[in-house]
């Protein structure tokens, strides 16, 4: 693609990089194929190849963005599919980040979407006012069928009830059983710890039993991946600089940073880009990103011993930010097959579900498309519970699907001598073999 930028404007440092990634565009159009909102709505506006034209336009001519790039660049829902097929190598997820960001300091948009914009950005990253806004949207959640649009998606995605805090995710050090095999510092995350402290619970206890010593850094918090998505670049900058802090405190005793929660693996794995020329944080951030592993990564490495016991069927769904963010489609998937349970793929199972962190309220009606596509396919398997490697995607197909959703790391603790996951207590002894 060619492009018309100005010298003075690549001297900009964001503007130079956009450029790079569009002149390896050619077009081709093999990504309007695997796109959600495309196949969806069949607008070209709504492709990656439509938005990065778009997107272009607003560069070059370095005016406020218009309504019409915002509302395209909105739908994205950041998935990466296109990435991942596309034949040319175009950096897509570097060119919408851009794209956010200039929105972001460049478009007024309607009083209630700032307002919803600014709460989510503080809420969503902060356990203690999450917790909070979830016990107050309990007594909404009935209406949630009934409320138009946004309001309805919030308070149809609350959870029923909101779990206990976990010990598990304070500041802390679990020592390993047996003989230490690694030393491993844990991301806890912000929404998980809420909506699902289970599953750093378990996590906790797989590695653990396996000669893992887990430690949960002191300062550490959110990734920074949600307010960045949200174009607050600034903000992502400063989310990830204090968990650059808090891990350097330990790195020098660290094989790796265990993350479980692909969403954030696929932000903490960028932290080198996100913070590169930073004179105080870029090298540490590097160093950082370096260690970051989905657990499905550092579990694969470890000798997992399965126990005789039921091995329900499995459909497993890849979120995009393990499959397309981090490239990681096989390998988790192979480690829960490989203890025994029958593993059945998702047809169209490149698709969103629909999650992609904020977009589900923001989005909701395309969001809710999309979670009713992945519930029907996921009906076609035949299989008895799904696992997914993501909160976001957890919740959003939990409500959506007729079956139990589980995180692998669930499956993984039952098949060697663990606990069966909650959600499949009850019917524990009926899985099929």
């Amino acid at each position: 693609m060619q492009t018309a930028f100005s010298p003075a404007q690549l001297a900009d440092p964001a503007i130079a990089e956009a450029e790079a990634v569009l002149r390896k565009c050619v077009h081709c159009g093999f990504c309007t194929a695997t796109c959600p909102t495309y196949v969806l709505l069949g607008d070209e506006r709504d492709s990656p190849r439509g938005r990065i034209t778009l997107i272009k336009e607003m560069l070059e001519r370095y005016r406020p963005p218009s309504a019409e790039v915002v509302r395209h660049v909105d739908r994205c829902l950041s998935c990466l599919s296109c990435m991942t097929t596309c034949p040319s190598g175009v950096d897509y997820r570097r060119l919408v980040d851009t794209a956010r960001a200039r929105i972001e300091a460049g478009f007024r948009r309607p009083a209630g979407e700032r307002l919803l914009r600014r709460l989510l950005a503080r809420v969503l990253p902060n356990p203690t006012l999450f917790r909070l806004a979830l016990i107050g949207a309990l007594g909404v959640r009935p209406l949630g069928r009934v409320l138009p649009g946004r309001l309805g998606a919030m308070a149809r995605l609350a959870p029923g009830r909101i779990p206990a805090r976990s010990p598990v995710d304070r500041p802390q050090s679990f020592p390993a059983e047996g003989t230490r095999r690694m030393r491993v510092a844990l991301l806890s995350g912000c929404a998980q710890p809420v909506l699902a402290p289970g599953i750093n619970e378990t996590t906790v206890r797989v590695l653990t039993r396996h000669g893992c010593e887990v430690v949960v850094a002191r300062g550490m918090g959110c990734c920074g991946a949600l307010v960045h998505h949200l174009g607050l670049t600034a903000a992502a900058r400063r989310q990830a600089i204090a968990n650059v802090a808090a891990w350097m405190g330990e790195i020098d005793a660290l094989d790796a940073i265990v993350i479980n929660a692909s969403g954030c693996g696929s932000m903490v794995k960028d932290y080198g880009h996100l913070l590169q020329g930073d004179p105080e944080w870029g090298a540490p951030a590097a160093r950082i990103a370096a260690l970051a592993r989905d657990v499905s990564e550092v579990l694969a490495e470890l000798s997992l011993a399965p126990v005789p016991g039921p091995r329900p069927v499995v459909a497993y769904h890849a979120p995009c930010s393990l499959q397309h963010g981090q490239g990681l489609r096989e390998a988790p998937k192979a480690l829960i097959t490989d203890l025994g349970y029958p593993v059945r793929d998702i047809p169209e199972g490149h698709l969103c579900c629909g999650s992609a962190g904020t977009y589900n309220l923001l989005q909701p009606a395309l969001a809710r498309r999309l979670a009713g596509r992945k519930a029907e396919n996921i009906a076609r398997t035949g299989a008895e519970v799904v696992a997914a490697g993501n909160i976001g995607c957890i919740v959003q197909i939990a409500a959506a699907a007729d079956l139990p959703v589980v995180h692998p790391v669930a499956l993984v603790d039952w098949a060697t001598g663990g606990p069966p996951p909650p959600e499949l207590a009850a019917g524990a002894g009926g899985g099929r073999s």
